[in-house]
């Protein structure tokens, strides 16, 4: 009985009803912004353009979305002490030689970036802890 009703069915879809106004779909025309024939002439041939060029336009270059300027510091002039720290360091009290001697690396490294404050800051640290450790040195 399923049968049946399939077959019945099927034999309905490819038949439109007589009742409808639209013609089945292999009957209609085709609509007028469409041309009758869509086949190019042969004449012409299709010309595809390169994946990175747009038509009338050249080749496509893209900008840079984010531009960084880089504006190079002066580098400042703080004294670093270097060689003091270096003596106090090898010759007086060795403890604040050292740390004499990383001050005044410091120093050099921030006055090579040019940030001013920190070099003039760690400049004084450096003579500051150069002078104990000549002291230290000098009354053992």
């Amino acid at each position: 009985m399923d049968n049946l009703n399939y077959q019945e069915n099927a034999l309905s879809a490819s038949n439109p009803p007589p009742y409808s106004e639209k013609q089945p779909y292999s009957q209609q025309p085709p609509p007028s912004y469409m041309p009758a024939n869509p086949a190019m002439p042969s004449g012409y041939q299709p010309y595809y353009f390169p994946f990175n060029e747009v038509p009338s336009y050249g080749s496509v270059t893209q900008p840079p979305l984010h531009t960084t300027l880089v504006i190079p510091e002066e580098p400042t002039l703080e004294p670093d002490h270097l060689e003091f720290s270096i003596f106090t360091m090898l010759c007086c009290f060795f403890p604040l030689g050292i740390a004499a001697l990383v001050y005044s690396i410091r120093t050099r490294d921030a006055n090579r970036m040019g940030n001013s404050i920190e070099a003039q800051r760690n400049s004084r640290k450096a003579q500051i802890m150069a002078h104990f450790a000549l002291g230290m040195g000098i009354g053992d």
